[in-house]
């Protein structure tokens, strides 16, 4: 019964502490998307502070998604050096408990968390990001559609039956279908320049975008400007979304049927393929996290050293998270294959937190 007892209470602690963390970044990061937003927005005289707030609220569960292995690494050092602090792990291991007891409540609840983040709270916070897009987009549409071409964004190179255009989009939504602050570079089919387009939104139709508060610029003469414009393309609305989808945007069950359209399109879809292997992978990368964070945090603590096994722990996450930036990057650009990008930190992280703690408690 004791033990029993003292892993309910190690795992009540340890969510109690993952539930402290990632509140306190969430609300942090919604202060700064905030302010970030109202600058932003402070030339546009038309936008509300309830509209900006808005568009904040939509923005921000996407964000604090990405943090969460940060927020179980803290929550795990903080929960398992408060123990230590306070002897209560001298006090379960003369109960006769062994490390592994005392960790893996941690692992299980970091398990559920897992799952907890890819089935509820991953498509939650993917709808939300879409309709923030549609917030910004009557926000910032003038300004971004008479933006000049910048150096991000999304480009795609098309082609229609009276020559080719180059397209560049500020942002995207519908998974591609809707583009925001659109630019297009239109050339002859003899490959002459021929015009510039700047506008509003385009959607994406059979055969054509649709441009929306159009203006077009032609060499020598002066600008027009059409409330409508058909813009041809080639472009089917799988490759469009192989150009201009966010993957994280598609809530996790929604992206098997992408996939399956990629396929039939004779698209790779890499970028969707990754987002579900790491969703798929993230309950098992939160257990690998507890256990690296776990390794740094079970000494004693009145021996000392404890900024060096905070700097370590630290240091152990970033490396982690390097590491995965890199798999995901590689896999991005085909040269790895999506499921070992999504795993290969999985793995890194739980076999040198296991092998840590295994050197610690057996030698």
């Amino acid at each position: 019964m004791i033990p029993g007892t003292l892993q309910r209470y190690f795992a009540w602690l340890f969510l109690g502490s993952v539930a402290t963390v990632f509140g306190g970044i969430y609300l942090l990061i919604s202060l700064v998307d905030y302010v970030e937003m109202t600058k932003r927005a402070a030339n546009a005289g038309h936008v509300t502070g309830w509209t900006v707030a808005l568009a904040s609220f939509y923005r921000v569960p996407l964000h604090a998604e990405r943090i969460l292995p940060f927020a179980v690494l803290i929550a795990t050092m903080s929960c398992y050096l408060g123990l230590s602090r306070r002897l209560e792990l001298v006090v379960a291991r003369s109960a006769g408990m062994s490390a592994w007891q005392f960790v893996s409540p941690a692992v299980y609840a970091a398990l559920a968390i897992g799952v907890f983040a890819t089935t509820v709270y991953n498509p939650v916070s993917a709808i939300m990001q879409e309709r923030a897009k549609e917030i910004e987009a009557t926000i910032f549409g003038d300004q971004a559609a008479n933006a000049a071409i910048a150096a991000g964004g999304l480009w795609a190179r098309q082609r229609s039956g009276d020559g080719q255009s180059i397209i560049h989009a500020n942002t995207s939504r519908e998974q591609g279908a809707v583009l925001d602050g659109v630019t297009a570079l239109v050339f002859e089919a003899s490959g002459g320049f021929r015009h510039r387009i700047h506008a509003k939104t385009a959607v994406l139709e059979k055969g054509n975008w649709r441009l929306s508060d159009a203006r077009i610029f032609a060499t020598g003469l002066p600008a027009k400007e059409y409330a409508s414009y058909l813009l041809g393309t080639n472009l089917t609305a799988e490759q469009v979304r192989e150009s201009f989808a966010t993957p994280e945007t598609l809530p996790f069950y929604e992206i098997p049927a992408y996939i399956e359209k990629a396929e039939n399109a004779g698209l790779v879809a890499a970028g969707y393929r990754l987002q579900y292997q790491k969703l798929l992978a993230r309950p098992f990368f939160l257990a690998a996290i507890v256990l690296l964070a776990a390794a740094v945090s079970l000494r004693f603590f009145r021996i000392g050293g404890v900024q060096k096994m905070i700097l370590s722990g630290v240091a152990s996450g970033f490396l982690l998270y390097v590491l995965s930036k890199v798999a995901d990057d590689l896999s991005t650009a085909r040269l790895m294959h999506p499921v070992a990008a999504a795993w290969l930190p999985v793995f890194a992280g739980g076999l040198s937190g296991f092998i840590a703690l295994l050197y610690q408690e057996d030698g």
